[in-house]
């Protein structure tokens, strides 16, 4: 679909007086009618754009592969899926890996790395947290070098932040806008998300010492300004990563 000046003056124009979403879910509608689905049009949409609620579910399970480009066997392949997710439950809970009382954040990481073949006998280290402290030099060096001299960088709650993905850290409406862009291949917005944490609580990580005291705030960090990180975070990944291309 080639590039219409009209929309794209009216893209512009929307967003200045603040309505932002409207051409963008009239975009988004324009891809759904497509058959088969254009899964790179998808990403680059949900790279760029926060994805409606109302189409978000079904975008995620296009862009994972749950369901097919082909519109027309959405309903077969559906079925079939309801299945698969009975099959997997099943396995891990007799392979002792998930039980009745295990958080559900668990159970569908544990469900994903079965399926994908990646179930961990031992746990491994992330590159993530690398790319978090080259990122954290640039933007707050001195924060760096407390978390460093403190003793907690090394104790920041990596899995909870790259291994979760910040599920049990972030409400779901935060949520949902980072996983927009995991789901869509930009798995590094989970280090801007973390730095970002990391920046707008600096007065409060500056003046504690003890590593067990930041680990314990930052597992348990206010909810009431999460979207505001997670906008920030976004700016952020933008800044250093660049802004996907808006492929119409």
């Amino acid at each position: 679909m080639t590039d219409d000046p009209q929309r794209n003056f009216r893209s512009v124009y929307y967003e200045k007086v603040g309505f932002r979403g409207v051409e963008e879910k009239k975009s988004l509608e324009i891809l759904l009618k497509d058959n088969p689905l254009d899964l790179e049009k998808l990403s680059t949409f949900s790279q760029r754009f926060p994805l409606p609620s109302m189409y978000r579910v079904h975008v995620w399970k296009v862009l994972l592969g749950v369901l097919p480009p082909h519109s027309d066997s959405h309903n077969l392949v559906g079925s079939y899926r309801k299945d698969q997710y009975q099959d997997i439950m099943e396995a891990l809970e007799v392979m002792r890996f998930i039980n009745s009382s295990t958080p559900s954040a668990h159970v569908y990481l544990r469900m994903f790395q079965l399926e994908s073949q990646v179930l961990p006998r031992c746990s491994e280290i992330s590159p993530l947290p690398k790319s978090l402290e080259h990122y954290l030099s640039q933007e707050e060096p001195g924060l760096l070098s407390h978390l460093k001299n403190s003793g907690a960088l090394a104790q920041l709650p990596y899995s909870l932040w790259f291994r979760r993905c910040f599920a049990g850290c972030l409400p779901e409406s935060s949520l949902q806008r980072v996983w927009d862009k995991v789901i869509s291949g930009s798995c590094k917005i989970l280090v801007f998300v973390a730095l970002e944490i990391l920046l707008s609580y600096k007065i409060m990580l500056l003046g504690v010492s003890r590593p067990e005291c930041v680990v314990k705030f930052l597992c348990n960090i206010p909810q009431e300004n999460t979207d505001v990180i997670v906008t920030k975070a976004i700016d952020l990944w933008h800044k250093y990563c660049g802004t996907p291309i808006h492929a119409m």
